[in-house]
């Protein structure tokens, strides 16, 4: 399908592209921002969305690049999927955002998609989102009013919406480094190696003399945005990384305490139904899908 007629704009400064972004806002024309696209074009083929104009962040400077800050690793917005993954600082200290976006799509939409973009698209199936609430990442904007710090907890407000306002452009991103102790997963059921996650989950676990001190766990696809999986990251807290250590025995296998905090992992969450997964098998493969990524993080 073709997609309906739209206004092109292509800034040459970020200031530029903030000011068109205003100015389309104020005069009441639905604009979007474009960068690698691999998100937006199918939207627009499909006529999903039909902006009045599309502002092309693309070729502006200074956008692009991992950088280690010292605590905090900073990804600019327009850091390609295959930037991130060959970054040596992401694959040291932010090791769970390697291991989400290894996972993205195919290595052509990796290779075009952003960091940013995919972020900033907001879609709950997507593997970005979730580690971003995972690690408690920091997501900078800027406006013509200047730049702004939005976590992302409050980054994600509903199904493909942020809470970025009219007119500003999200820049780049800070991922903290957790430091030692910890161990990350990424854990995802597709139908296929291309497809978004029927359900994904993000670990981080930090373990002290063999117990579990604490754990971060974002689920993807379970709900309008990611989600937090607060009850099980709880229920972790204290418990042997052994596996089956109380060795109470029931229906045939040794109990496992940390599944059965994992079985927490649900708590909270409105799993969408559509064509793929109902609500209730999307539960039943969050609870799954958090024990083993819970049980390969702090191993």
């Amino acid at each position: 399908m073709i997609p309906a007629a739209f206004d092109y704009i292509r800034p040459a400064s970020l200031d530029e592209a903030c000011h068109a972004l205003r100015d389309a806002d104020a005069s009441g024309n639905d604009v979007k921002v474009i960068a690698g696209g691999q998100s937006l074009l199918p939207l627009l083929r499909l006529r999903l969305a039909y902006p009045a104009a599309l502002v092309d962040l693309g070729r502006l400077p200074g956008l692009r690049g991992v950088e280690d800050r010292g605590d905090h690793v900073f990804i600019g917005a327009l850091t390609t999927h295959d930037e991130v993954l060959r970054s040596p600082a992401v694959r040291e200290h932010v090791p769970l955002v390697a291991l989400a976006t290894a996972t993205v799509a195919d290595p052509a939409v990796r290779h075009r998609g952003t960091f940013g973009g995919s972020l900033a698209h907001a879609d709950p199936a997507g593997d970005l989102p979730a580690v971003a609430v995972a690690l408690d990442c920091v997501f900078i904007a800027r406006s013509a009013e200047g730049e702004r710090e939005i976590p992302a907890a409050e980054f994600f407000a509903d199904y493909l919406e942020t809470t970025l306002r009219p007119g500003e452009v999200l820049i780049g991103v800070r991922v903290p480094k957790l430091g030692a102790g910890w161990g990350f997963h990424y854990e995802k059921f597709t139908r296929t190696a291309q497809a978004w996650a029927i359900v994904g989950v993000a670990a981080a676990v930090r373990t002290e003399d063999g117990s579990i001190a604490e754990a971060r766990i974002g689920l993807t696809n379970m709900g309008s945005t990611p989600l937090r999986a607060r009850a099980a990251e709880e229920a972790l807290r204290g418990l042997s990384t052994a596996h089956g250590d109380s060795g109470v025995t029931i229906p045939g296998r040794v109990h496992d305490p940390v599944r059965d905090a994992c079985g927490q992992a649900a708590e909270g969450a409105s799993p969408p139904s559509d064509l793929h997964a109902r609500p209730d098998y999307r539960a039943h493969l969050a609870r799954v899908l958090t024990y083993r990524a819970v049980r390969a993080a702090g191993s």
